[in-house]
């Protein structure tokens, strides 16, 4: 018997606070809750995929139990928001120009395995990079790097396997902002962009397709607009 292929829902939330992404993810990841309890001939919630981009805001990771209340109001201070996120991962910075990707999956419907769910993140994120022409490749810290520059940060939760929070690829980000941290705890390493290896403008929308091609051909589903 011919297993069918997991249904996707696209959806774009365009440009949107942390915050109310975060609730967005949250309705998403009840409708998973709520059809575990259903009868097994229920019909299975659909998988989503979140695309938005967020005005400036710094996030830190559950690895970070205690960030500093002066360095938050310091980055505050710069015109950015501040949020304490239930995610994998140390602190890191999205905003415009970044390709935010939050994937509301339940395992179950792939594969039950997170290790395997965050290596197909970073691949479907490097066949994106090589349909541009960069060269991007995994390193033994988590995220698409190009050399020892970060171009796209993964950091996820997954309970009952079912996944939030995802990835965010830097197509025209202003990295100034990322000199106000050290990005995900890695010291000695940079961030990049799609528009600063390429050396012209890449923007989110020009992405967005890309990585759609990519994701459903690495998840092996079907996308839903």
């Amino acid at each position: 018997m011919t297993r069918l292929k997991p249904v996707v829902e696209v959806v774009n939330l365009g440009r949107i606070s942390y915050g109310n992404a975060l609730q967005a993810q949250r309705r998403y990841i009840r409708r998973h809750i709520d059809s575990l309890s259903q009868p097994p001939a229920a019909e299975p919630a659909v998988n989503a995929l979140l695309l938005c981009e967020h005005p400036p805001v710094y996030t830190v990771g559950i690895r970070t139990a205690q960030y500093p209340v002066e360095q938050e109001e310091r980055l505050k201070g710069l015109g950015a928001e501040f949020h304490r996120a239930d995610r994998g991962g140390l602190i890191t910075f999205h905003g415009p120009g970044q390709l935010v990707c939050y994937p509301i999956l339940n395992l179950a419907h792939f594969r039950k395995s997170v290790r395997w769910y965050v290596a197909e993140l970073e691949t479907a994120t490097i066949r994106l990079c090589r349909m541009f022409g960069v060269q991007a490749d995994t390193s033994p810290d988590t995220g698409v790097w190009v050399a020892s520059n970060k171009i796209c940060a993964i950091g996820i939760h997954c309970g009952r396997y079912i996944t939030s929070h995802g990835l965010a690829l830097n197509c025209n980000t202003d990295l100034h902002w990322f000199s106000h941290i050290t990005p995900c705890g890695l010291k000695g390493k940079g961030v990049t962009s799609l528009t600063q290896v390429l050396g012209r403008e890449v923007t989110v929308s020009e992405a967005v397709e890309p990585f759609l091609e990519t994701f459903a051909a690495q998840f092996n589903c079907t996308l839903r607009r």
